[in-house]
């Protein structure tokens, strides 16, 4: 096994089993020295935990070694030892207690009826090891190189190789061969042609809030390439992803489309395109627009098809934001919008294939420097053991000669104020939330602190139905987007995952784990800010920081749970994940093994 391939190893085994503790069995968890004795094992293990999980299906015992135990679910884990016929233990691989677990979640989902289950099983391992063999190719190909510590927008938007730490199967890329991958994959740093056709006007459907018009904006991306096009009177220039218009032309209705010469095959031209974090958001340095196109990829949980309802969602939200004014009462806090789109109407079709989404890119070539998405910032550490968080935390203490604990509270002082609260208030005040989860989360960190916070997604947009009217009146549009309006529970459910679960508590984990200060120190401060918000509150943001502080578990998007039952959320009903409930990390709580007690009778002290 090649360095790589082991890096890949270890971070699937890290995400995988952090899914299954969280979302499925906690298991048993032990003071590691205690149990160490018992068992005669001294000296093999080096964490401060053990955690001890049953696998009935298998009729064993596994017991992990816990490096880091943190309070918002980001465990850090080391070998993992299997107990043998004859009570010994002895180490396994790390993937192949994955395979295990795989097998012992469908074992108890599975109630004899469901003839499902097989297949889903198969299903999850393919994605599994597709994910982890993914995960050594990027690893392996961007070896060493130096594009890696870059802080342009790009190179930190390319930099995401692990993927996400809670998603069971983080770089699962289903309908991408593995020759695309260099071609199409941010992680490969990948550039492209689109593949455009030419339509007539007629069947052109547009809509854009800005003072240019989506065909105008598609004129600037072809610029002055007139004769890669070669444009009749009546045409217009559509683009596609290369995947997208290699499965549409097998399509019936864009085959009968052209062949009756309402649509024409231009083929690859225009810019070069590079893709984002999202890979089906594509990024031009010297475009003042990006473009978001349908991918025929399943990527994690779902395939990336733009929706025709979310082109028209995208637009609303951009004319309501602008009418609310909310940016220009907090400017540290910026949302790049969509504010256009385009695609082609066929008769008989909901989506032609051609749905593309024109976004705003505040960060063009000479804008891009120290432009990192939470994400990236907060990575687990890539071929060495710095972060991207901890290289500008140590950067800043030593170029200001102060200590590294007070810039990292200063830091994340600034963080809150430009993220956090603004995303609370603006639901309180317009009763509007955002998944604001790591990945659609943009810190403009140039000068080392967070200046400038950049929410995108705009299809990541909760109306809540309690401020309906006053959600009217900023933007009468909203009515045609029934579909954005919900229930404030669910909103808080939603919103309370991606903000809390996801973003914060990503971002204090990642200081905790590279040793700058402690999880307890920025949770019991999280706190306090949320309860001075609060007392500043009387809408729904004064009730979300309720539950925040006051309830045991809040929901948590369950991933593993959701590929498990092989869900697409982007196509089920109201776009809903699996979701379970986890324990609340502003009640931290570390595991306590009474002295002289069974595994089982694990309890949670307060911190």
């Amino acid at each position: 096994m090649n360095q790589a391939t082991h890096i890949a190893e270890i971070a699937s085994y890290q995400a995988f089993l952090n899914c299954f503790l969280n979302e499925f069995d906690n298991g048993h968890w032990h003071a590691a020295k205690q149990w160490q004795h018992d068992h005669r094992l001294q000296g093999l293990m080096h964490g401060e935990w053990l955690v001890e999980l049953k696998l009935t299906s298998q009729r064993c015992a596994v017991v992990i070694d816990v490096s880091f135990y943190s309070l918002t679910g980001h465990h850090h884990f080391l070998q993992v030892w299997q107990q043998n016929d004859d009570s010994s233990w002895r180490p396994i691989p790390m993937f192949s207690l994955l395979v295990m677990l795989v097998r012992e979640i469908y074992h108890r989902t599975n109630d004899n009826s469901n003839v499902s289950n097989a297949s889903q099983e198969i299903e999850l391992l393919a994605r599994l090891v597709s994910s982890y063999q993914l995960m050594s190719l990027f690893l392996d190909s961007r070896w060493q190189d130096a594009f890696l510590s870059s802080s342009r927008f790009i190179d930190t938007e390319q930099s995401l190789l692990y993927g996400h730490w809670s998603h069971p199967t983080p770089k699962s890329r289903q309908g991408m061969h593995e020759w695309q991958q260099p071609l199409y994959s941010p992680e490969l740093q990948g550039n492209f042609k689109l593949v455009w056709y030419a339509a007539s006007e007629t069947l052109i459907e547009q809509d854009s809030v800005t003072s240019q018009t989506a065909l105008q904006m598609m004129q600037d991306i072809i610029g002055d390439r007139g004769e890669e096009f070669m444009l009749k009177a009546d045409e217009v220039a559509l683009p596609l992803h290369p995947l997208q218009a290699d499965k549409l032309e097998h399509d019936n209705h864009i085959q009968s489309a052209v062949l009756q010469g309402k649509l024409r095959k231009i083929g690859p031209a225009g810019p070069v395109f590079t893709p984002t974090s999202s890979v089906r958001t594509l990024y031009q340095p010297k475009l003042p627009w990006m473009l978001k196109v349908s991918l025929p990829v399943k990527i994690t949980n779902s395939q990336r098809l733009n929706q025709k309802h979310e082109l028209k969602a995208g637009v609303v939200a951009a004319k309501l934001l602008a009418n609310s004014q909310f940016c220009k009462q907090f400017p540290g806090f910026h949302i790049i919008t969509d504010p256009a789109y385009i695609t082609l109407n066929l008769a008989g079709l909901e989506e032609s294939g051609f749905e593309t989404v024109i976004r705003s890119n505040p960060f063009p070539e000479g804008q891009d420097e120290g432009i990192y998405s939470i994400a990236a910032l907060m990575q687990d550490p890539v071929f060495s053991s710095v972060s991207a968080l901890r290289r500008l935390i140590e950067g800043l203490a030593l170029s200001e000669g102060r200590n590294s604990k007070a810039v990292c509270r200063d830091w994340f002082s600034l963080y809150w104020q430009n993220a956090i609260e603004p995303l609370i208030r603006l639901f309180d005040l317009h009763g509007i939330a955002l998944e604001a989860h790591q990945q659609n989360s943009v810190l403009d960190v140039s000068s080392g602190y967070p200046r400038r916070y950049f929410y995108r997604d705009n299809q990541g947009f909760y109306l809540a139905e309690s401020y309906r009217q006053h959600i009217l009146d900023l933007e009468p549009m909203a009515k045609e987007t029934e579909e954005l309006f919900y229930d404030e529970t669910m909103i808080q459910d939603r919103f309370g995952y991606y903000l809390i679960l996801n973003q914060l508590a990503g971002v204090i984990h990642r200081f905790a784990a590279d040793g700058l200060i402690a999880e307890t120190v920025l949770l019991e401060e999280s706190r306090q800010r949320l309860r001075s918000l609060q007392q500043q509150l009387d809408g729904a943001g004064a009730r979300l920081i309720h539950r925040f502080l006051n309830a045991e578990f809040l929901p948590c998007k369950s991933n593993l749970l959701t590929r498990v039952h092989d869900v697409d959320e982007l196509t089920a009903e109201m776009e809903q994940a699996v979701y379970t409930q986890v324990r609340n990390p502003f009640l931290a709580q570390y595991p306590v093994i009474e002295e002289g007690t069974d595994a089982n009778s694990t309890r949670f002290a307060q911190v």
